[in-house]
């Protein structure tokens, strides 16, 4: 079989997020792979050559949180159009959450899943399992057939494994075939009827709200079972103070524990909730500055390990409800790398430590050999312009929703080029 033609990425600030890297130079990408990089790589007989005019040149993201409604709701989004989104916004490998219809607790429905993802999707889409059957929380799912499948990681979603008896038998066989569990640590019966940061703020909107330790205590509880299990466990998102407090703990006793948070709860406050905008009702629910502010800080320092979009498209009619009946969830795909980017520009974080919890660490914690700008790793890499300014118009958005809460805001950095196994599958228009 014919290969496909070798592309030279000249001319681009090159980052590796893995070893913290900066220069000046050029990337060969020969057969879906990177065999040469750095400033000494100046031709290649037969490439493609694109001018990357001094623009960053990275690797893609890795968004390990995002949901898409194939099957059962593919009016919301399907692989497909989850692909395209992801590809404009520089994310070149997404985990799908398992909350369908069926939910994927099936070897069959993962199968299909990945097939399907692979005659589809434009990016990588690798299906994260069903914790529990059918998402209940009850009886725990085959992870050992799930794995084979193609599973590359359990959880059930949006939905919290309540019963401490099934976390930890779930933690002691993810230990035994070393699988991961991704855990949404939100305590349902705190939560209540809540619907935002239980606060000053809630009070004055006249909204119930959900507590700080509706987070806390189901984390707090997930790490003890962690400590008698020995399981690989990772919470999906942090979204206070208390519980970067919890994780830097847990991590500083040697743990095998990593956590996320949502690019919302680094961008966002309960503040920006303002009018009853539905757009901004997310769980967990946008949280006070100073929570925001701690996030930022556990980021910086390596307490929190990843960014993940939170990608949960809603339609219409489920958003343009009264606020307390609202489905929660906003889409993130696109907005993901643009919204992180103003850690950057406001001196919070250097932008290779943003793209190694962008990247290099999601490829870490998944077991995935990308994340890195170095010979031999896979050609998923993305070209930005970190400081292209643009006004977000969710009408333009490749999501088939549109329910963003960064609609009409200042954003900077645009990506120009995303490159999946060595094909070039978006390029942005820049006339």
């Amino acid at each position: 079989m014919p290969t496909e033609q070798p592309i030279l990425l000249k001319n681009a600030r090159l980052i590796d997020p893995a070893g913290g890297r900066e220069q000046r130079g050029a990337v060969l990408v020969r057969d879906g792979v990177i065999q040469e990089v750095g400033p000494q790589v100046t031709q290649a007989e037969d490439a493609q050559v694109i001018d990357c005019g001094g623009q960053v040149l990275s690797p893609g993201l890795i968004d390990m949180r995002a949901f898409i409604g194939e099957p059962g709701g593919p009016y919301r989004e399907t692989l497909k159009s989850a692909g395209e989104a992801a590809a404009a916004g520089g994310v070149t490998t997404v985990v799908s959450m398992p909350d369908t219809s069926p939910a994927l607790d099936d070897p069959a429905v993962i199968d299909f899943i990945v097939r399907r993802a692979r005659d589809t999707s434009i990016v990588n889409i690798r299906p994260a399992a069903a914790l529990t059957k059918g998402l209940k929380g009850g009886e725990m799912a085959e992870i050992g057939r799930l794995k084979e499948a193609g599973a590359i990681a359990f959880t059930d979603g949006a939905h919290p494994v309540t019963n401490a008896q099934v976390m930890r038998r779930a933690l002691t066989y993810a230990r035994d075939f070393d699988a991961l569990i991704i855990h949404h640590v939100e305590d349902p019966d705190l939560v209540g009827q809540g619907v935002m940061n239980e606060g000053e703020f809630s009070a004055r909107l006249g909204l119930p709200g959900i507590p700080r330790e509706a987070e806390t205590v189901m984390l707090e509880r997930d790490i003890r079972l962690v400590r008698l299990t020995g399981g690989r466990y990772h919470a999906a998102m942090i979204s206070c103070a208390d519980s970067a407090e919890i994780v830097r703990a847990a991590k500083a006793r040697g743990l095998p524990v990593t956590c996320g948070v949502s690019i919302n709860h680094l961008a966002l406050n309960e503040n920006d909730i303002g009018d009853y905008r539905t757009f901004l009702k997310l769980s967990p629910p946008l949280r006070h500055e100073d929570d925001r502010q701690a996030m930022i800080e556990a980021l910086a320092d390596g307490t929190i390990d990843v960014i993940v979009s939170d990608h949960n498209p809603q339609d219409v009619e489920t958003k343009r409800l009264p606020f307390s009946e609202a489905a929660n969830g906003a889409v993130g795909l696109e907005t993901l790398l643009s919204a992180a980017l103003r850690l950057v520009h406001a001196g919070r974080i250097s932008l290779p430590g943003l793209l190694r919890a962008l990247s290099t660490r999601p490829a870490e914690v998944l077991g995935l050999p990308g994340g890195r700008l170095a010979v031999g790793a896979p050609a998923d890499l993305i070209v930005f312009d970190p400081d292209a300014p643009y006004v977000l118009d969710k009408r333009q958005l490749r999501s088939l929703s549109k329910n963003t809460p960064f609609d009409e805001a200042r954003l900077e950095g645009q990506v120009t080029t995303t490159m999946v196994a060595g094909r070039i599958v978006f390029q942005r228009d820049t006339m």
